[in-house]
């Protein structure tokens, strides 16, 4: 993140800038920051209110002007409760809150999020698969832990199968064994036919929140 000088440990064989060095000037965009390592925390907090770092095995002082978006799936409220979030970095990052809800409650999304994905991991020069109704029908009833990153999962195994049997059948497993009050849920219904009873989501939501150290372009900071 900060980059290293060259000898700074065993196989340094060249200075590395760092990401905040490459982004000065710019944005930098730090994913899943809820899991950061305690001790980074600190020094990022230090860079946030000094706007300068020295990269490992440096003297040099580096100075940065950055804007940061931050985002995680995690209740940073929650974990600086249980002391695995610095509450002082979580205020210095929380600007501006965006919350993004997860994939489920976004139905309206999910079928156009797979055409995407269709066409983004689409061999070049050929054609493009087309996602039959039936499995369009149970991405919509389907409840998605996995958010996105599950959806660009399934759609990538269509496009290396090619044929939508298969995933059909996966996905009606999963549904059947939906777990509900932590053990898993039989469906009575067919197989070729969705629940006639309504879940309820116990899965934990696996929301997302963006936030915005800065709006203000950094020249204008």
């Amino acid at each position: 993140m900060f980059g290293y000088e060259r000898g700074a440990f065993t196989g340094a064989f060249e200075k590395k800038p760092g990401m905040f060095a490459l982004a000065d000037g710019g944005t930098i965009l730090l994913d899943e920051i809820g899991d950061m390592d305690f001790k980074l925390q600190a020094k990022l907090l230090q860079v946030l209110q000094d706007r300068e770092f020295q990269r490992l095995g440096g003297k040099d002082t580096v100075k940065v002007d950055v804007r940061i978006i931050a985002a995680t799936h995690r209740d940073l409220e929650k974990a600086i409760a249980e002391n695995n979030f610095r509450e002082d970095l979580f205020y210095r990052l929380n600007v501006l809150d965006i919350h993004v809800p997860p994939l489920r409650e976004r139905k309206e999304d999910i079928i156009p999020l797979a055409e995407f994905l269709v066409r983004k991991h689409s061999a070049p020069g050929t054609p493009v698969v087309q996602i039959p109704p039936s499995l369009k029908e149970l991405f919509l009833d389907y409840y998605w832990p996995g958010n996105v990153r599950e959806l660009e999962n399934i759609v990538r195994k269509l496009l290396v199968l090619r044929e939508a049997r298969s995933i059909e059948q996966e996905l009606r497993h999963r549904m059947q064994r939906r777990p509900v009050n932590g053990s898993a849920h039989i469906a009575s219904a067919q197989a070729h036919e969705p629940p006639s009873v309504e879940i309820p989501v116990v899965a934990p939501a696996a929301t997302f929140r963006v936030r915005f150290q800065d709006l203000l372009p950094c020249s204008n900071r």
